[in-house]
């Protein structure tokens, strides 16, 4: 009879399996498919996998069920066979292990990213549904794994204790500082798995050995603490239509040796790994026995909040607080030339401008970069720059490097947008990217105000960024957009920005919703030009009505006439919003920005 697992590795090291998704991976089946269905349709090779596991020396098996939730089966329209499939991964590996292996009941994160928005009562419903169906499969143990955030981790696992009486082995993902992606450091996380009832606790997954050894070394080896660990074989690199991991099975094996050395005492391997692998650390490692005490001395964490680098000098949110206070917004060039921008610049603070913004290629069309052209334009003017950020054409990495520029320039007034998608833009053949939405945008700057980057490595200072938000009160549903907003309020939005209005009726209905926010409104108002920029407004645009009378005041005029009317028709708007608001967010059409300068210097006559 086989020795419960838990009293086995009070005495003995185990060796545990590596990829599976590797090895079905490398057996034809795309990443496309959904792995966990092959319980289903393909039982036999899942078997066949787990069997070269355990040929190659593992003595624990995981179950081909990590991603076998319902939220993410629903994905693949099979969230029915939950069940079915989780059931039927415990019982192919308890026919691979045969008498001689650990079957460990695989489950993973629930969430799928930053733009996943389900609570955490539905997460931890899910957790119960598929570690209850688990349990009674009767594995020798639940593996929590590649958890990147400690806080669903501790879903699972008081979710897992709630339903099971097996084993449960907690395994959090960090960088090679000890740091999840929500910022909490492996040490205390540690403690806080054990306390809510963990067996095992341990690192997998990261960037490979050295990452995980690196952050093993804060962690102190108590007594009575058992330690696991599932390294990647380092980074992967795209050759040929196929992604392949470059770390050997020989610095595998010398990786197993140091990773018993920190205490370890449960050790196989995560993304990249195979039965060569396995079989190294497996050899390794035979005959030796867990240590009790670190042949190493500990290296201890030092804890301390980044510097935070905060900008003296006065800005909008200062100013709005006390007085009429006016944002111009100046586009970018769609080419090279931007001498004009920065004369409009220095036209708009001469007539009592506070700041000027600049979209990110509203539209998907394509202009120059508004980062690159806001630093020059406050190194030659003066002028505070308020830069849009759009989450369309950056990727995580590419947003928070381009706010990382932003820090470097001292530009610390954002307004934070989801982005028109590229296709209607002028370059068809381009890709959305949002791997973030506004909200998650949010988010992720309030973060980094705290010293902290969204993959929860630790920033050498934190950033003080101004978060601005879009507004649209264009909508006969506005108890809608207020609901938004207080979701853009709640991640740390600092001021709103609306989109141009033409109604001054609509501005006591924007200030009722107001009214509900303790953050200051920036209430937009854009000239018309003449009666064909007005008739396309109104007819073209989504979300914009032009009055009836404001048509018929724009009815029949061009060049001068449409200019002169347009800018008393905005004039007559902005008094009606400065007898709400103090907040003023002029558009310039067409670069006219003498249009907008005139309503400045109209409103500071006053």
């Amino acid at each position: 009879m086989k020795i419960p697992f838990i009293e086995y590795l009070q005495e003995n090291i185990i060796i545990g399996d590596g990829a599976m998704g590797t090895l079905v991976y490398s057996k034809g089946i795309p990443m496309t498919h959904c792995f966990d269905e092959l319980n289903v349709s393909r039982p036999a090779l899942i078997k066949e996998v787990v069997s070269e596991y355990v040929r190659a020396g593992a003595q624990a098996v995981e179950t081909n069920t990590f991603t076998a939730n319902r939220h993410k089966l629903d994905h693949f329209e099979i969230g029915d066979m939950v069940e079915e499939i989780n059931v039927r991964g415990v019982e192919i590996a308890r026919a691979a292990a045969l008498t001689d292996a650990y079957v460990l009941a695989s489950v993973g994160p629930v969430r799928s990213g930053e733009t996943d928005e389900i609570t955490d009562d539905q997460v931890k419903a899910l957790f119960h549904e598929q570690i209850s169906h688990l349990d009674n499969a009767k594995p020798d143990a639940i593996l929590l794994e590649t958890f990147a955030r400690a806080s669903e981790l501790e879903i699972a696992l008081t979710t897992a204790v709630g339903v099971s009486e097996l084993p449960i082995i907690a395994q959090i993902s960090v960088d090679e500082t000890g740091v999840t992606r929500d910022g909490q450091h492996i040490v205390p996380v540690f403690k806080r798995l054990r306390q809510l009832g963990a067996s095992v606790v341990g690192i997998n997954c990261a960037k490979g050995p050295s990452g995980i050894l690196h952050a093993l070394e804060q962690v102190p080896l108590e007594k009575g603490v058992f330690l696991s660990a599932f390294p990647n074989a380092g980074l992967p690199t795209y050759v040929d239509g196929r992604y392949l991991y470059l770390s050997t099975p020989e610095y595998f094996a010398d990786s197993a040796w140091r990773l018993r050395d920190q205490g370890v005492r449960l050790i196989g391997g995560c993304c990249g790994t195979t039965p060569d692998h396995i079989r190294a650390m497996s050899k390794a490692l035979a005959g030796m026995k867990p240590v009790t005490r670190k042949t190493q001395l500990v290296k201890t964490a030092r804890f301390s909040m980044p510097q935070k680098i905060i900008d003296s000098r006065p800005g909008v949110l200062d100013f709005v607080k006390k007085r009429p206070t006016f944002i111009v917004e100046l586009d970018p060039p769609r080419g090279l030339n931007y001498e004009k921008i920065v004369q409009g610049a220095q036209a708009l603070k001469l007539a009592g401008a506070d700041a000027i913004t600049m979209a990110d290629s509203s539209l998907g069309v394509t202009r120059m970069s508004n980062l690159a052209l806001g630093h020059i334009v406050q190194k030659e003017t003066g002028l505070m720059p308020i830069i849009h950020l759009a989450c369309r054409d950056r990727n995580l990495i590419g947003m928070q490097a381009e706010l990382m520029g932003l820090h470097a320039f001292h530009i610390n007034y954002v307004l934070a947008i989801t982005g028109d998608p590229a296709k209607v833009g002028d370059q068809p053949g381009a890709t959305s990217v949002y791997d973030l939405n506004s909200f998650n945008l949010v988010r992720m700057i309030k973060q980094m105000n705290k010293g902290i980057a969204f993959s929860g490595r630790a920033l050498d200072q934190a950033t003080d960024f101004k978060i601005g938000v879009a507004f649209n009160p264009n909508t006969p549903r506005l108890d809608s957009q207020a609901r938004r907003l207080e979701k853009k309020v709640a991640n740390g939005a600092d001021y709103v920005m609306t989109q141009p209005i033409y109604d001054p009726k609509q501005v006591k209905a924007i200030a009722d919703v107001a009214a509900q926010f303790d953050i200051p409104f920036f209430i937009g108002i854009m000239p018309l030009v003449n009666e064909r920029n007005a008739e396309f407004l109104h007819n073209e645009v989504p979300g914009i009505t032009i009055p009836e009378f404001a048509l018929k005041r724009m009815k029949g005029l061009d060049k001068e006439k449409g200019w002169q009317e347009g800018v008393k028709i905005a004039a007559e708007l902005q008094s009606e919003v400065l007898a709400h608001f103090n907040g003023v967010y002029l558009i310039t059409p067409f670069v006219r920005y003498d249009m907008t300068a005139e309503l400045v210097e109209m409103a500071r006559a006053v």
